[in-house]
């Protein structure tokens, strides 16, 4: 009777509901034996697992995608060039002018590059930032032109324009050429009593620029972005400068900080924030009271003061009559045909007959 016994116990092993070799009895059985681990938290922990790697994927590849779209955005705004990224306006302004946060910018002392407008020309600072020989030469009469662009030369080499024209007519006169392209008459006023010590003038021509200076005078920012100092009037009636430290234009950002520098994302983020935090400002016309300031500083300093017009302007030609201003205009002087329209060569030599004779009326001659 032992083999009937026998094959029952066989039969009940042989027919055990699931294989001692399928994984799903294996783990719990280890955790009956002593694991510490439980059978439901080791079905728990795995679907756990798997939404973190889930979630990981998702945020690489969100990463990615928006890597991606700011890499081609920034590869389409380096494409598109628009001039508003650019470092400056003209090729070479970095290397020649800096920051200044009573006047704006100003040259640097002794800096040299080339400058591109309608065509490119050479350009070297004097250890004042400006665009001129040394000022030596004491003990002559020094004469002094203030102005924008069309003093500075812009699109002319420094021995073509009207400065450099006088110096070779007026052997006996120290001819200083104080002209800063894009400044306004505000800018001039400022600059003048800055640098008075250094020269001296016995007499201050003011180059007026009758294209822009009104507007240049009316506003807080000009040239494309570039932040100025202003002349308002209060409400008691009394004349202030403000603006004044100068914000940062988004050119100085883009000098400045390393990654306006190099991307122009971080470009174009930041002229939006340059132009949320300093809004522009415009205020009523101050040219008269500023010529009229820059008049009492130049007279109070025993100086004498003449003004040239780039072209005739009704308005301000009848202020300088009734003040007593000496003043010429050079309406017909050639220019160029684009890029602020400034005088050629040519132009420059018609500018200097003309100064010549204004001159004459400070007692400024040249020789016979």
């Amino acid at each position: 009777m032992s083999w009937p016994q026998s094959r029952v116990h066989v039969a009940v092993r042989v027919q055990s509901p699931v294989p001692l070799s399928s994984p799903r009895c294996y783990r719990p059985a280890l955790a009956t034996y002593g694991d510490e681990v439980t059978a439901s938290e080791a079905t728990e922990k795995l679907p756990a697992r798997s939404r973190a790697r889930r979630i990981g994927r998702e945020v690489l590849l969100h990463l990615a995608t928006i890597a991606a779209v700011l890499c081609v955005a920034e590869l389409i705004l380096r494409a598109v060039d628009l001039r508003e990224l650019r470092d400056s306006y003209e090729a070479g302004r970095t290397n020649l002018f800096r920051y200044d946060a009573e006047l704006g910018w100003a040259g640097i002392p002794n800096a040299s590059s080339q400058f591109t407008g309608s065509r490119t020309v050479n350009v070297r600072n004097n250890s004042l930032g400006l665009r001129d020989i040394e000022p030596a030469g004491a003990g002559k009469p020094t004469v002094m032109l203030v102005g924008d662009s069309f003093v500075w030369g812009y699109d002319v080499e420094a021995n073509e324009r009207f400065t450099d024209l006088l110096r070779s007519a007026l052997p006996a006169v120290r001819i200083v050429n104080a002209g800063v392209p894009g400044y306004g008459t505000d800018q001039e006023y400022l600059m003048l009593a800055r640098i008075w010590g250094a020269i001296n003038p016995d007499v201050v021509v003011l180059m007026y620029c009758t294209g822009n200076d009104r507007l240049d005078n009316s506003f807080n920012m000009r040239n494309g972005g570039y932040y100025k100092p202003y002349l308002k009037r209060a409400a008691d009636g009394t004349w202030h400068f403000a603006g004044q430290p100068v914000p940062w234009s988004r050119h100085v950002y883009f000098r400045e900080n390393a990654p306006a520098r190099h991307l122009w994302l971080a470009r174009a983020a930041v002229t939006g924030y340059v132009q949320l935090a300093h809004p522009e400002i415009e205020v009523a016309d101050p040219t008269e009271r500023l010529v009229d300031m820059m008049r009492e500083m130049v007279e109070t300093r025993g100086a004498k003061f003449l003004v040239g017009l780039e072209t005739h302007e009704a308005r301000l030609e009848a202020f300088l009559r009734a003040r007593g201003i000496p003043s010429t205009a050079f309406d017909g002087a050639p220019t160029y045909p684009s890029d602020g329209f400034h005088w050629t060569p040519e132009g420059h030599e018609v500018v200097t007959q003309r100064l010549m004779r204004l001159l004459a009326t400070a007692g400024i001659a040249g020789p016979d």
